[in-house]
């Protein structure tokens, strides 16, 4: 729809009308993807719909995984295992990190940083 009522913005100097309706479906898919609404349905998912997802041949596969990152996560601080859990296991972004727990920005970073360097050098990861 918004290709349609928004016909009139393109230009053909400017480049192709593929290119045209390609940057705006772009555009509307990175708004998509940053607007609170898709952050906040990611990170609160029905309980009913994971459950349901959950086969027991996932349930014995991830208690391994689980077991090994586990172990990983002891070598790091608590606010560092914090981070590397809001981040990478609940979608959150580092701003929604800072503010959620009012923490600065920078020290979220810093932790962050710290913790994949932490890990790298355990895994023997350049």
């Amino acid at each position: 729809m918004k290709i349609w009522n928004n016909i009139s913005s393109y230009d053909s100097r400017k480049g192709s009308l593929f290119t045209w309706m390609l940057n705006v479906t772009r555009n509307l898919a990175i708004d998509k993807k940053r607007s609170k609404e898709f952050s906040y349905k990611n990170k609160t998912d029905s309980l009913d719909i994971t459950v349901s997802k959950i086969t027991p041949s996932m349930y014995v596969e991830q208690k391994v995984k689980d077991h090994a990152l586990v172990k990983l996560f002891q070598h790091l601080s608590p606010d560092q295992q914090m981070v590397i859990h809001l981040v990478y296991f609940k979608g959150y972004t580092h701003s929604e990190i800072a503010e959620e727990f009012n923490i600065p920005l920078g020290t979220v970073k810093t932790r962050l940083r710290a913790a994949l360097m932490k890990l790298r050098k355990i895994l023997n990861i350049s």
